[in-house]
C-alpha cells in the first residue's frame, strides 16, 4: 500500500529497501497472511477464499486448503484481482522496524491485520471532530 504523503515522515528513509527485503527475501513473494503470490491475477469469491492456480485448490483467507461445494454459478461469482504485496509493521508502530516486526501482506491481508487499528480510529474520529468544533466554534461535520 502506498504511504500517504502526510505520513511519509514517520517511516524510515530506506523503507522501500526494507520492505523489498521482507516481501521478496523472507516471504518469497507471498502474503504472510493468506499465501497469495505477488504480481499474479487470482480469482477470489470476495470472502477471503481464492483459487490457487499452482496447486489447483481453493484456499481460505489464511491460506488453508478448503473444499467448496460444486455450484453452477461459482465462476460467475468469482472476481479477478492482481495481488500486490506491501510491507507492514506487525505492532502497527512505524518506529519499530526490527526484521521480526515486519511482514509482507497483500491488500486484503493488510486490511485484515489493521482492522483493530482502523476500528479504533473510526471510534475516535467523531470525538476529535467534536473537540475541534468546540475549540474553534466550527461545524461538527
Amino acid at each position: 500500500m502506498a504511504i500517504r504523503p502526510e505520513h511519509r515522515f514517520v517511516y524510515p528513509i530506506d523503507w522501500a529497501q526494507l520492505s523489498a527485503v521482507i516481501q521478496f527475501g523472507r516471504a518469497k513473494g507471498c502474503c504472510a497472511g493468506c499465501g497469495r503470490p505477488h504480481g499474479r491475477m487470482v480469482y477470489h469469491l470476495g470472502n477471503g477464499r481464492w483459487w490457487d492456480a499452482e496447486t489447483g485448490q481453493w484456499r481460505d483467507g489464511w491460506g488453508r486448503c478448503v473444499r467448496i461445494a460444486a455450484e453452477a454459478d461459482i465462476l460467475g461469482r468469482a472476481c479477478r484481482t492482481r495481488v500486490v504485496l506491501a510491507g507492514a509493521n506487525r505492532d502497527h508502530g512505524t518506529a519499530n522496524n526490527a526484521i521480526a516486526n515486519l511482514a509482507a501482506f497483500c491488500h486484503r491481508g493488510h486490511m485484515v491485520h489493521d482492522r483493530p487499528e482502523h476500528q479504533r480510529w473510526r471510534w475516535r474520529t467523531p470525538f476529535r471532530r467534536k473537540g475541534v468544533g468546540d475549540l474553534f466554534g466550527g461545524s461538527y461535520g
